[in-house]
């Protein structure tokens, strides 16, 4: 698989009587076969003040170099893609319990993960061979 781009953003209110604005939207763009997908993960925006509860990150950006900046939002949906190789066949996913939430963020190699990001980030793109190399071992 061959991961493209990853990006997050705050939603905004288009109409006042919608609720956008207290969702977030993590996408996670790759080719696998031939073909281009995008899995977009939506999820509750206070999620984000609980990241250090199931991440090793207290706030964001949760790297950075140079003139590269990750923030959270950014790395959500990559994330559930390696926690769950399912979710390759998905095109949307909307989480609004913490408990399922954070289930993604259970037994991440957060040591290994920048690697992927900062790569995108500079090259445009980052061969993800097995997601199981970016699964900690228990």
């Amino acid at each position: 698989m061959l991961i493209k781009e990853c990006v997050g953003y705050e939603l905004e209110k288009e109409k006042s009587n919608t609720s956008e604005d207290f969702f977030n939207r993590s996408e996670v763009t790759f080719v696998e076969d031939g073909e281009v997908r995008t899995l977009h993960v939506l999820y509750l925006r206070f999620f984000d003040e609980f990241i250090h509860e199931f991440t090793p990150y207290q706030k964001g950006p949760v790297w950075s170099q140079g003139d590269i900046e990750v923030t959270f939002k950014d790395i959500v949906a990559l994330v559930c893609l390696i926690n769950n190789p399912g979710l390759r066949q998905r095109k949307r996913l909307y989480i609004n319990s913490k408990v399922e939430f954070a289930s993604y963020f259970q037994n991440i190699d957060y040591n290994k993960l920048p690697e992927i990001l900062l790569t995108v980030k500079e090259k445009g793109q980052f061969e993800l061979r097995s997601p199981l190399e970016y699964i900690q071992k228990t």
